[in-house]
C-alpha cells in the first residue's frame, strides 16, 4: 500500500486551545461540524478528519481557519458516533476498532465510510450551493479524499500524513493532490512516500501533485502537533498554508 494502517500514533498529541466558531448540523443525513464563510462564492472544503472525529477541537479549529480563508467547511462524522477517544488508552487495539468498532458497533472500513462521504458530497453540492469542492484529509481521512478525487465529487485534494491508502487508489485519482508528510512517520514512512512519488510522477492523467516534507515532525503533526515547540509550530502552520495555497491555485 502507499501508506500503512492507522496505529497508536494516530491518537496522541496535544489538544489545541481556542473555541471553535462553527455549528453542528446534519449534512446528507449525517452529523457534521459546519463553519460557513460569507466569501465562499460557491467554494467549500470537505475536511475528512483523523480517527478522533468531527468533534475533536483541533480539527474544528482547522475548519474555522479554512472558513477564514474563504471556504465554507464541513467535517462529517465518518465514524457513526464511534471515534477513537483522545488520548487513546494504552494498548488500544486499532485494528479491532477498524474492523469491528468499539464493542462490535460496526467497522470503520470503506463499506461503512464511503456511503457517508458520498452522501455528504451530494448534499454539499445540491443543498449548499457549492460548485467547486476541495477536500483536506488528515491521517484516516486522507484515504477517502483519494477515493473520491474525481469529477463531480472532489475537485482538488490535500492529504496530511495519510494512512491506509492503497496504491491502486492513488493511481485512480482524477484531480490535483498535495501531500504534507512528516519526517518521522511509521504510517507514511520514507519508502511509502517514495512509492507515492513514483505513482504520481507516472500517473496516466498527469495530474498535478506536490509532496512537502517537514523536518522535526512526527505523524499527526498538522492536527495534534505540540505548538509550544517552535519547529512543530512552524510546520503545522506551513502545512495548513500549503493546503490553502493548493486550493487557491486549483479550485
Amino acid at each position: 500500500m502507499a501508506s500503512n494502517p492507522p496505529a497508536q500514533c494516530c491518537a496522541v498529541g496535544v489538544k489545541d486551545s481556542g473555541k471553535p466558531s462553527g455549528t453542528y448540523e446534519t449534512v446528507g443525513g449525517y452529523p457534521a461540524y459546519v463553519v460557513k464563510s460569507a466569501t465562499a462564492n460557491g467554494k467549500a472544503v470537505l475536511l475528512l478528519p483523523d480517527v478522533l472525529g468531527h468533534e475533536f477541537p483541533n480539527a474544528q479549529l482547522i475548519a474555522d481557519s479554512f472558513a477564514e480563508n474563504g471556504y465554507t467547511t464541513i467535517i462529517p462524522d465518518l465514524f457513526h458516533g464511534d471515534p477513537v477517544k483522545f488520548p487513546s488508552p494504552p494498548g488500544f487495539d486499532f485494528m479491532s476498532w477498524m474492523t469491528k468498532g468499539t464493542d462490535n458497533k460496526g467497522s470503520h472500513l470503506p463499506e461503512r465510510v464511503d456511503p457517508v462521504v458520498e452522501a455528504v458530497i451530494t448534499a454539499i453540492r445540491s443543498e449548499l450551493g457549492i460548485t467547486r469542492l476541495a477536500a483536506a484529509g488528515y491521517c484516516f481521512g486522507a484515504k477517502y479524499v483519494v477515493r473520491f478525487l474525481k469529477p463531480g465529487q472532489i475537485d482538488v485534494g490535500y492529504l496530511a500524513h495519510p494512512s491506509f491508502v492503497q496504491p491502486e487508489e492513488l493511481k485512480a485519482i482524477k484531480g490535483p493532490v498535495s501531500i504534507a508528510a512528516a519526517e518521522t512517520d511509521d504510517i507514511f514512512p520514507a519508502p511509502k512516500r517514495h512509492e507515492s512519488e513514483v505513482i504520481l510522477a507516472s500517473h496516466s492523467d498527469k495530474v498535478p501533485y506536490q509532496i512537502n516534507l517537514y523536518s522535526g515532525t512526527a505523524h499527526g503533526f498538522s492536527v495534534r502537533g505540540d505548538t509550544s515547540v517552535p519547529q512543530i509550530a512552524y510546520a503545522k502552520k506551513a502545512a495548513f498554508l500549503q493546503a490553502v495555497q493548493w486550493f487557491q491555485e486549483h479550485l
